[in-house]
């Protein structure tokens, strides 16, 4: 009897991403299909999945053997090619069926993975079906996928024009002033989805937007950059494009665009943070206009502006842990009108609870076109404390790293909590800071984050709690 693989680096708690012909085959695909079936779809009678494939060159085949995999267990499967992200959200929403989008996100070109859902965008997640798929998928590589009775079928349905009619419907940029855009899609999936949505595609009526494309031609090689903006690097191209076109505001998106970064009219980085709380303000400022009393999700490393902001405006802030199914699962338990992510994942009720970069970036784009002024002053309230970013460094006991920084900034009067990681805070109290150490769920790295109400606090905080970290 063969031993059974070890799925843990390749199904991991969130997300399939491995490496192609390496940990992720086509064997391999049609396993995780037939263990999708079997372990999240007929258990709720289900009949039916959609798939989307972002625009790596191994996307097509992927999808393929997973729809192979679902039709083994007898399953329907409605393919609707390329897509974002968020464009399988979409479909999964207004076609009430479960998922699979064949991505690897922001890694590199050698990487592809998956992203599942259940019906209506529902996250799946290490304790949402997650681990059961892996168990499975182990079990039929080993003693192969049982074949159904009735072998399933294959659709193909077009879904881009109504997924860019979806968000258009959900903000009006027609009434804004005049907007220069500069957008890098990195060769990824943005470079299909922009002119579906901004543009003037499927009959959509023209906007007041002058788009100037960065890198629009779909190319899974990432021949200009990766499609990762969280590397500073990659936002270079757009920070001198914005200043050379002199544009009002880029917008740069991840590989599979359902992330949304922005630079302002001066080249500068806007943090995540301060688009959770204008989105998040506006997004609550719609919903007391209509009766209700608003709640909105940001996780614990969001800036402690955006609970502030969002408190003061007459809204519930709810801090929730970082990751997606987390803050997907709170946000139809709470049945919150938005929510929002450090790394720049922002989720909407009129979404399917799910995120969507390209719609955050649609109402910031609404919000800057009905004033006059420059983004950067719009959004200098939204951003008014020092943060350090992420900063991982690699430990080999993680557990005495953190009890080091613990009794440190305990010492001094820091309050502590263990909703994800470790949080001390001395926010209530001068000099006002916190910090969070949280471990990787896949790497032997501490994740470190600071902010603080001042540039020399946030500074001597980072740098003490860092030397706490590396001590070993």
């Amino acid at each position: 009897m063969s031993e059974t693989p070890d799925l843990s680096g390749l199904i991991k708690s969130y997300d399939v991403r491995g490496i192609v012909g390496e940990d992720l085959t086509e064997d391999v695909a049609r396993a995780i299909g037939a263990a999708f079936a079997d372990a999240v779809v007929l258990p709720e009678g289900g009949n039916r999945v959609v798939i989307g494939h972002d625009m790596r060159d191994s996307g097509p085949l992927f999808a393929a053997a997973v729809g192979d995999g679902l039709r083994d267990r007898g399953l329907d499967v409605t393919e609707i090619g390329l897509c974002s992200t968020d464009g399988l959200y979409h479909a999964s929403g207004v076609l009430e069926l479960p998922g699979i989008m064949i991505t690897a996100s922001h890694n590199p070109a050698q990487y592809n993975g998956m992203k599942m859902c259940r019906p209506l965008a529902r996250a799946v997640g290490e304790t949402t079906g997650l681990g059961a798929v892996r168990e499975l998928t182990a079990r039929y590589l080993v003693d192969g996928i049982p074949a159904a009775e009735h072998p399933g079928t294959r659709t193909d349905k077009e879904m881009l024009g109504d997924y860019g009619a979806f968000l258009r419907e959900l903000v009006d940029l027609r009434g804004i002033r005049p907007l220069k855009v500069v957008v890098d899609a990195a060769n990824a999936m943005a470079g299909l989805t922009v002119p579906a949505v901004l543009g003037t595609a499927a009959d959509l009526a023209e906007l007041p937007l002058e788009i100037i494309p960065l890198y629009f031609e779909l190319d899974g090689t990432f021949p200009n950059h990766e499609a990762n903006p969280l590397d500073p690097a990659n936002l270079v191209d757009l920070q001198a494009a914005v200043l050379e076109h002199g544009a009002d505001l880029g917008l740069a998106f991840d590989g599979d665009a359902d992330r949304c970064f922005v630079v302002d009219e001066l080249g500068q980085v806007v943090p995540a943070s301060a688009i959770t709380a204008l989105v998040g303000l506006r997004e609550a400022a719609r919903e007391r206009a209509h009766g209700g009393e608003p709640t909105v999700i940001h996780n614990l490393i969001s800036s402690r502006a955006v609970p502030e902001q969002l408190a003061a405006a007459g809204a519930t802030p709810v801090r929730s842990k970082v990751g997606h199914s987390n803050i997907k699962a709170m946000m139809a338990e709470l049945n919150a009108v938005f929510g929002g992510e450090h790394s720049a994942h922002f989720y909407f009720r009129d979404f399917f609870y799910a995120d969507t970069g390209m719609l955050a970036a649609m109402h910031l784009m609404a919000a800057l076109g009905q004033q006059e002024g420059p983004l950067s002053e719009m959004l200098a309230p939204c951003d008014p404390y020092i943060a350090s970013g992420e900063i991982n460094s690699t430990v080999e006991d993680a557990d005495a790293a953190r009890a080091r920084v613990r009794e440190a900034f305990a010492a001094e009067g820091a309050v502590e909590d263990d909703l994800d990681g470790m949080t001390l805070s001395h926010w209530d109290a001068e000099p006002r800071w916190w910090l969070n150490v949280r471990a990787s769920n896949t790497e032997p790295l501490l994740r470190l984050n600071v902010e603080a109400a001042d540039q020399a606090t946030m500074k001597s905080v980072r740098d003490r709690a860092l030397a706490l970290i590396r001590q070993d």
